[in-house]
């Protein structure tokens, strides 16, 4: 997945039953989904082996508000948590046996291949380059790249960064440091490995605009108390996906029919409404799914 987004989008007949109707779960009472106590798969699969070991470990960020953010409790929440709950409940496997992994974006592929975690959901984004090294179940959600500024900032959107002679932080590795090169200059992008970071360095002066997602920096907005803005203007569509292991196209398939059962049961409307739709309150449409490969 990349960094970016600002709504966000999630059955086989046998998978149509409710998230919240299969099995009993200690998870219930608790505001994470109701665990499938029943859950029973093939043999040699990715599910079945998740199942039998009764845990999970998952990549996703520690630093981005609404999506993925560490608390007090060290433990993430936001969107991609819950969405990662989702899968997890379905394979027969409780929240409190979810093990978080922080994933930058530059360690993505990186912790797939070499088994570090088995799914990522972090503001993935899906494209060709990614999926020559992973696959990809989803999309989940459709952001767009935008831009944060100052809230006295002039800067109207992407066209207007050259003129200005701004500078731009974005993250290593991400998609939106790449796409931001089309209207600045190299030598005026800066990057950190966080976007916690660039939040730091706009407040600070050190640089005039952030860009990811719309839906990141909606929770950095959120969070700079009204010294941020969003310019509102996004210019990329960005697809995040849930990545895991390159041609498991079966585990791809069952996550696919997850995200379509929480999308027909509600309990999709729920993670969102219980993360980003703080802030964004319409929930957004679960955007169809690709093909696994």
């Amino acid at each position: 997945m990349r960094l970016r987004g600002l709504m966000v989008g999630t059955v086989t007949a046998a998978l149509a039953l409710s998230l919240a109707a299969c099995g009993g779960s200690s998870d219930s009472g608790s505001g994470n989904p109701s665990v499938d106590a029943k859950a029973s798969f093939e043999a040699g699969t990715t599910m079945a082996t998740l199942n039998q070991a009764g845990k999970i470990r998952v990549g996703t960020k520690f630093d981005q508000p609404l999506f993925g953010l560490k608390g007090l409790d060290g433990k993430p929440t936001g969107f991609d948590v819950e969405v990662a709950k989702l899968v997890a409940a379905k394979l027969g496997i409780s929240a409190d046996k979810i093990e978080w992994v922080e994933s930058q974006s530059k360690f993505r592929e990186e912790y797939i291949e070499q088994g570090k975690v088995d799914l990522v959901v972090a503001t993935y984004t899906i494209n060709a380059k990614r999926k020559e090294r992973v696959s990809f179940a989803g999309p989940y959600y459709e952001a767009g790249q935008d831009l944060m500024v100052k809230k006295d900032s002039t800067v109207d959107g992407p066209e207007a960064l050259k003129a200005a002679g701004a500078k731009v932080c974005s993250v290593t590795g991400s998609t939106p440091a790449e796409k931001i090169k089309e209207y600045v200059d190299q030598s005026n992008i800066v990057l950190f490995d966080v976007y916690s970071k660039c939040a730091d360095a706009l407040r600070t002066g050190q640089v005039q605009a952030v860009t990811t997602d719309n839906v990141i920096l909606l929770g950095l907005v959120d969070a700079s108390k009204g010294d941020f803005k969003l310019v509102g203007k996004p210019f990329t569509k960005e697809p995040y996906g849930i990545g895991i292991k390159k041609g498991d196209t079966k585990f791809c398939q069952f996550i696919n029919d997850t995200l379509k059962a929480a999308a027909a049961d509600g309990a999709y409307e729920k993670a969102w409404k219980d993360t980003a739709g703080k802030v964004a309150p319409n929930t957004p449409k679960l955007p169809e799914t690709a093909t696994c490969s």
